[in-house]
């Protein structure tokens, strides 16, 4: 995987960043970070320009993020047909936007980089749920710039090491979304075994 990438960037250089990263923002699986530490790389030997390999990695980002956010916003009519054809489902796209009502800027920037392998999942709920898209550009275009210029910057730095380099960010990125996992899943559970006991009451009324 690594010689190929970097066989990538050798042939097509800044271009092959741009399209991966975009890509990556539209839910294709494509190692987008593993391609940013390769673009670093090449840019600590002179081979490309720091800041022309940072600029279309995050060109790239920007654009794919409001790209998935535009098209799930475009087909969200149907989607929400779809939702609201089930209760539950109903329930659960209602709760995602009140949500983002509440936390939306803060959620979106993290997405982007502390979490980044849910950040394409993000857009596309914030598309489906017409989540404000000027507050969703502005978040994520800053989230982008955590993203962007953690893994070039690694990659400029650590440019013999970018294979063992991708693996522990890839580790580290696994067990933070492990972590939020287990944590909305306990929450939820928590909220299951101990309804509202209000509810209660107006049931037995």
């Amino acid at each position: 995987m690594t010689e190929t990438i970097l066989d990538l960037m050798t042939d097509y250089g800044v271009s092959i960043l741009f399209v991966v990263t975009f890509l990556s923002c539209l839910c294709v699986p494509i190692p987008s970070s593993l391609m940013m530490l390769a673009g670093g790389s090449f840019a600590a030997t002179g081979d490309l320009d720091i800041i022309t390999t940072a600029a279309a990695a995050y060109l790239g980002a920007v654009i794919g993020d409001n790209s998935g956010y535009i098209l799930a916003r475009t087909f969200g009519n149907r989607i929400s047909g779809w939702l609201d054809a089930n209760p539950k489902r109903s329930k659960l796209r209602d709760r995602a936007k009140s949500y983002l009502d509440r936390k939306g800027p803060i959620s979106v920037f993290l997405s982007c980089w502390l979490v980044a392998p849910l950040g394409p999942y993000v857009n596309l709920v914030c598309g489906i749920t017409r989540y404000n898209w000027l507050k969703f550009a502005v978040w994520g275009a800053m989230g982008e710039i955590f993203w962007v210029g953690i893994y070039v910057s690694l990659g400029y730095s650590f440019s013999d090491q970018i294979t063992s380099l991708a693996t522990m960010l890839g580790n580290v990125s696994g067990f933070i979304v492990a972590l939020l996992v287990v944590v909305l899943l306990g929450r939820w559970l928590w909220q299951v075994s101990n309804p509202d006991p209000t509810l209660s009451h107006n049931d037995a009324s």
